[in-house]
């Protein structure tokens, strides 16, 4: 199944309730909470009082993206605050098998992510260990970069990957995407698409009924 994750970095905190509820009503199925440090990546988002706050406004799945180091540290507060799904990155831990296994343990769906930079290969060791595999697209951090087209392909490879290893994976995507490369990526085997300028910015009904359309 094909699905729009709209990314709430991408919104305006000063009415994000209200945003995200016209994006539920528009027919978003995630949403993708971007939680940054600022020391795996240079900017600093929110955490977990904000996940709690959201998590009373919502039913939909909180996609919970773990751009922090050593996220270990942190995962029993992420679910504890409503995270439906966590992912951690490859980069950011050195206890992936054990923090994969304590999140699915937590009751959620297990991701885990690789930067533009690092091979597709270092995902394969746990394909039996996750729900989802996230290819980024853009440098993780900060918004509205734009898609780098040598990660198509790599797309691709986590595709090829997911189906040879004959487990029941998702593909999710995250940055760059917009109205003019969308199709390019799920034609590739991209399956949950992160989108956040080109869904908060603007009529965000319309943009959301847009890549839904893109995304049948």
């Amino acid at each position: 199944m094909n699905i729009l994750a709209p990314s709430i970095l991408s919104a305006d905190f000063m009415e994000l309730g209200a945003q995200i509820k016209e994006a539920e009503q528009a027919g978003m199925q995630y949403i993708h909470y971007d939680v940054m440090d600022g020391m795996f990546v240079p900017s600093i988002s929110f955490g977990m009082p904000v996940l709690a706050s959201v998590r009373k406004k919502t039913e939909k799945f909180i996609d919970v993206h773990m751009m922090v180091t050593k996220p270990e540290r942190y995962i029993e507060n992420f679910k504890n605050a409503g995270a439906d799904g966590i992912t951690i990155h490859v980069e950011a831990c050195d206890c992936i098998e054990d923090t994969l296994k304590k999140i699915r343990a937590l009751g959620c769906r297990a991701g885990l992510a690789v930067n533009p930079e690092t091979s597709e290969e270092e995902l394969r060791p746990y394909l039996s260990m996750v729900d989802m595999l996230l290819v980024m697209t853009v440098h993780p951090g900060f918004g509205g970069q734009k898609y780098i087209e040598e990660c198509t392909n790599k797309i691709r490879k986590v595709r090829q990957m997911i189906a040879e290893s004959g487990f029941a994976i998702d593909l999710e995507i995250d940055g760059g995407v917009n109205r003019e490369n969308i199709r390019k990526t799920v034609d590739a085997g991209a399956n949950v698409i992160v989108a956040g300028s080109a869904v908060f910015c603007g009529n965000i009904t319309e943009n959301v009924k847009f890549f839904l359309e893109q995304l049948r």
